[in-house]
């Protein structure tokens, strides 16, 4: 049962904390952690007879767990992975948008305490708020039990998003990748061309080659010049370390393939 301004405000705070336990599997120790974390500061301006803080100091001590607990999880799930790439995809797992998903299949939103001006405007899906209240959980949790149990809550909502996620980051950097290889083994830089474009204007499809020394190495397509371009630039370094014998060895351990530290 819910009102317009959602679930939780039906309930007193302890209830949306029992229910919110109930729902994800948990069990707090100290409820009144888990409380703060569900508590955003609309709910405290607007209840002078709450006590409770509101999650802000555990969306902090939250930020800084999730970034060394997937930092680890990283490190040891792409081990041959530098640095440089590992510092990106963390970044794409712990921003805004991603941490706002992970709080949506935990129906996080439903279960905050939220203010009535702030839940009335939508606050109950906002990614800000949603993201905050992720990372206060996990503040909450860890102090409440340890590292393990954060792992418990957070590698289930990582894994699914971590293939996409660390795709895109690939592809995203290969045009960087490609240009300081080629700029420190070969002396030059890549030089991009659209070489096609098919489809309405609505739907049109860009091929892009990318040269080295006049030499074409890689060829994209795709739905802009920019992810056409990406493609080429990827499968330039796929190309370029299946031939290493049409290329200068590297002479400094760079590989074309694998993103610079």
């Amino acid at each position: 049962m819910t009102d317009d301004t959602g679930r939780g405000n039906l309930d007193t705070p302890l209830e949306t904390t029992r229910r919110f336990e109930s729902a994800c599997n948990l069990a707090f120790q100290d409820k009144t952690l888990l409380r703060r974390a569900l508590t955003h500061r609309s709910f405290v301006n607007e209840s002078r007879d709450f006590l409770q803080a509101d999650n802000e100091r555990l969306e902090f001590l939250g930020d800084a767990v999730l970034d060394f607990v997937t930092g680890e999880y990283l490190y040891h799930r792409f081990p041959e992975m530098a640095e440089g790439a590992l510092t990106s995809l963390r970044s794409a797992l712990v921003r805004r948008e991603t941490l706002a998903r992970f709080a949506t299949r935990l129906s996080l939103g439903d279960y905050l305490l939220l203010g009535r001006g702030e839940a009335d405007t939508g606050g109950r899906t906002r990614p800000a708020i949603l993201c905050a209240g992720f990372e206060a959980l996990v503040g909450a949790l860890y102090l409440d039990q340890d590292l393990g149990a954060v792992k418990g809550l957070l590698l289930p909502l990582l894994e699914p998003v971590l293939p996409s996620l660390a795709e895109a980051a690939a592809n995203k950097d290969a045009k960087s990748r490609l240009q300081e290889w080629s700029q420190s083994e070969l002396q030059t830089t890549p030089r991009y061309q659209t070489v096609g474009e098919e489809g309405p204007d609505h739907a049109k499809i860009f091929t892009v080659q990318v040269t080295l020394n006049g030499q074409v190495w890689g060829t994209g397509s795709g739905s802009s010049k920019r992810r056409a371009s990406q493609e080429a630039a990827a499968n330039a370094l796929k190309n370029l370390r299946a031939s290493q014998a049409a290329v200068t060895p590297a002479r400094n351990g760079l590989d074309p393939s694998r993103p610079a530290g």
